[in-house]
């Protein structure tokens, strides 16, 4: 009888093991493994906890053996732990000194304390692979689209049951006016998966644009296949979005297959996203003609971009301003976030006006810097010339060629443009000197005299100065906070530089200050590499951002 209920307790023993495996998804081992932990525990609390005691449950009999392991030494110092190397080889003749021996213990009867502590080492160890296993298997299904039934809503915070995980959608990652009660189905974007304390928190979204995304993927077979490609997507969450699409195959129109037929497709994307307005956006590898497109239902009149500021301004019919701003300036804050680009918006009467504006000015600094009457300085200033600078260093040829000029007023005109500069220079040098600006800065190649005299008004004065300057010290930066683009000014702003060319600058300042070698910035060419491609410091005594172009005035 006593055998029959030692074989009832290691079958029951084993049956517990088989049903907290499958109630909790983990491998059965796991549990078997926390088992022999938790009779390990007990068995050291009844023998002494000094003592060095191994448990082992057979899986497939549901035998516990126990056993108390010493180890073979030459003098024992440590009784309950330790065996003398003469009394280890008459249990094992080929034992050596650091080899263990296993000593048999008899089994253990539980007491209710040993019981419930056993229970607890159990609970806790299943709870641990629990959440491994859960962690493990969330964390490469970011980017994925999951559905979940509300378990409760806590403080706007939505938690999802996901069958063999729990989820939250926060407050401000769900849509505005949306509201989830006990046991509704939800879909969501996984957008992070994070190891905490509590165990892993796998966070869901329904406000990521990738969300909008990944659900045309299951609406659009061709965005499924591969076919349509989705290049980006901007969205106001619950109000208006739009995304830009392009296909691979020249036979199969983007926009026409993620609206569907009647409208099918997209239908359905808006009816998950609570009535979103969804404008479906045809992208172009050309910048100007994907903001256009970007722009819709506005019509644009004209782009003038500026590449190295990522800046485009876009003259709309006076009529058309509002359509093209939209309501709360959410038709182009959507526009530039899907293309990346700060957008400006003006009518055309305004671009007119700002026009007669610059052609005024130039006029005038013509007028005063040439020291010429008004006709000639409007023929220039007509002809394209931005600054007196352009007028200078020009071939003659071009000033020539205006209608009523020869080559002796093209001459006399440029004679007069660098008379004019040399003498600002000189003022500029003094000034350089007056704020105590170095001689050995201005010798660092690319640096300007009006550079120098910026530098030295920001307390930038010697070589040292600016080799110790970030590239974002110079030419500023930009960071989004709360959907909005932040611009951070940089100490040589005015002057147009390139990130390259603040970089360049910085890395001459660092050579001529001895704190690294010229060879070290030699680049190691690269294959197809082609010499003099890329962006360059100007010359010294050329003005930096003197390059053409796309911008106003050119």
């Amino acid at each position: 009888m006593a055998q029959a209920g030692v074989s009832a307790n290691r079958l029951e023993l084993l049956q517990i093991a088989d049903a907290v495996a499958r109630e909790k998804s983990i491998d059965r081992q796991v549990v078997i493994s926390a088992m022999e932990d938790a009779i390990q525990k007990a068995a050291k609390s009844r023998y002494g906890s000094e003592n060095e005691i191994r448990a082992e449950v057979d899986p497939k009999t549901g035998e516990i053996r126990l056993a108390r392991l010493l180890e073979a030494v030459e003098t024992v110092t440590v009784e309950a732990t330790q065996i003398s190397l003469e009394e280890a080889r008459r249990r094992n003749p080929a034992a050596q000194v650091g080899d263990f021996i296993a000593e048999p213990l008899p089994p253990l009867d539980f007491g209710r304390v040993a019981a419930q502590n056993a229970k607890q080492v159990i609970v806790q160890k299943v709870r641990e692979a629990e959440r491994e296993r859960q962690y493990d298997e969330y964390k490469d299904r970011v980017g994925e689209i999951v559905n979940g039934v509300v378990k409760r809503v806590e403080y706007g915070n939505v938690i999802v049951d996901l069958g063999r995980a729990e989820a939250i959608v926060r407050r401000d990652e769900a849509l505005p006016r949306e509201n989830f009660r006990y046991g509704d189905r939800i879909r969501a974007f996984v957008y992070d998966v994070r190891r905490e304390q509590r165990g892993p928190q796998i966070f869901l979204s329904r406000t990521h644009p990738e969300f909008m995304a990944k659900l045309f993927a299951q609406e659009v077979p061709e965005v499924y296949e591969g076919i349509v490609t989705i290049k980006s997507v901007a969205r106001d969450p619950g109000s208006r979005a739009k995304i830009a699409v392009v296909s691979r195959d020249a036979s199969i129109d983007p926009v026409g297959a993620c609206v569907g037929m009647r409208g099918s497709r997209v239908q359905a994307v808006v009816n998950e996203l609570q009535g979103e307005k969804i404008d479906i956006i045809q992208w172009s590898p050309d910048a100007a003609t994907f903001i256009i497109n970007a722009l819709a239902p506005a019509e644009v009149v004209k782009v003038v971009l500026d590449e190295d500021a990522e800046r485009i301004e876009v003259v709309v019919p006076d009529q058309q301003l509002s359509l093209a701003i939209g309501r709360k300036g959410q038709n182009v804050r959507l526009a530039s976030q899907l293309t990346g680009w700060d957008i400006d918006i003006m009518t055309e009467a305004s671009e007119s006006e700002r026009r007669q504006a610059e052609f005024a000015e130039r006029s005038a600094t013509f007028m005063e810097a040439l020291d010429v009457d008004e006709v000639i300085a409007q023929l220039l200033a007509s002809e394209g010339f931005s600054s007196v600078d352009e007028v200078a260093f020009v071939e003659p040829s071009e000033i020539a060629s205006i209608e009523g000029f020869d080559e002796n007023t093209a001459a006399e005109i440029q004679t007069r443009a660098r008379e004019h500069l040399e003498k600002i220079e000189a003022e500029l040098d003094a000034k350089r000197r007056a704020l105590g600006v170095a001689d050995a800065l201005a010798e660092v190649p690319g640096l300007t005299t009006a550079m120098l005299v910026t530098l030295g008004d920001k307390g930038v004065k010697t070589v040292e100065d600016l080799a110790d300057c970030a590239t974002d010290d110079l030419v500023g930066w930009s960071e989004r906070k709360e959907k909005e683009t932040i611009r951070h000014e940089g100490m040589l702003d005015a002057f147009s530089l390139s990130r390259q060319q603040a970089e360049e600058l910085i890395l001459a300042s660092r050579v001529k200050a001895g704190w690294i070698e010229e060879a070290a910035l030699a680049p190691e060419p690269e294959e197809g590499e082609v010499e003099g491609e890329g962006g360059t410091v100007p010359e010294a005594g050329v003005p930096a951002g003197d390059e053409p172009t796309l911008g106003a005035g050119n």
